[in-house]
């Protein structure tokens, strides 16, 4: 696992919005985050289930987040100034960014998948999440150190047979944190990077992989080492790093 060690208070009064947060990896963040002292916006489609996290978040006695129900499908760009302007007024700012919701689409042959199902994967997991980060970047510069994070994959960073929409999306996400990352890096301000998360015990995971024995996987909640350090200001210095959950350390401080 990514070798990282949390301080209690690591993420004492940041504000982060977690998309995706109403299971899998991306209930495990929004927990971990809230643990360590975060105030946690919890965006997702279902609101029954980001309920459920935020009873969860409110039983370990952590700061009270907020629910943000959204479907990242039918977003157009209008929502996502909403969801900037509710976060301005409520918070004056946001400290991180968690890009955690995608869909996994069919895995299928290039000449034969489905061109609807291409949309709309590629409309969850690469146009969402530029429409959101840039609605954000104003929230984001008000921070003074905000973190942006997005949620890559092996197969975005080689890709491989029968992945489709779901592996091309994800080298589309590895681009653009890269470009984002290179046209913030003298703002001092936020910093953007990637995290793979390997094979996880996740509903993903199972459809993708449906014959694996998922007890051989890491629960998302023994992977969180590297999203608290993105997320903490410990990594201030990493900007436009592909990280992994499952292997790695910190990168070293700049000399």
């Amino acid at each position: 696992m990514f070798e990282y060690h949390a301080p209690a208070g690591l993420l004492a009064e940041r504000v982060i919005l977690v998309t995706g947060a109403g299971a899998g990896i991306g209930r495990a963040a929004a927990r971990g985050f809230a643990d360590h002292g975060a105030t946690v916006i919890l965006l997702g489609r279902t609101t029954s289930k980001l309920e459920a996290v935020y009873d969860e978040i409110e039983a370990d006695g952590a700061p009270t987040p907020t629910i943000y129900p959204m479907n990242l499908e039918g977003a157009a760009p209008h929502d996502y100034a909403e969801l900037a302007a509710k976060i301005e007024e409520e918070f004056g700012r946001l400290d991180g960014l968690l890009h955690n919701a995608a869909l996994l689409g069919p895995r299928s042959p290039i000449e034969t998948f489905d061109a609807e199902e291409w949309v709309r994967v590629m409309q969850v997991n690469v146009n969402a999440e530029f429409l959101m980060t840039q609605a954000l970047l104003p929230a984001l510069s008000e921070s003074g150190s905000a973190s942006v994070a997005f949620t890559s994959s092996s197969v975005g960073r080689r890709g491989r047979a029968y992945w489709g929409a779901y592996g091309v999306s994800k080298f589309a996400v590895e681009g653009l944190m890269q470009t984002l990352a290179d046209e913030v890096r003298e703002s001092h301000g936020i910093r953007v990077n990637s995290i793979n998360p390997g094979a996880t015990r996740t509903n993903m995971r199972a459809h993708a992989y449906p014959g694996e024995n998922p007890e051989h996987n890491p629960a998302p909640e023994e992977i969180m080492p590297v999203y608290l350090y993105l997320m903490g200001r410990d990594s201030e210095h990493v900007n436009g790093m592909a990280l992994n959950a499952q292997s790695g350390s910190p990168p070293p401080l700049p000399a």
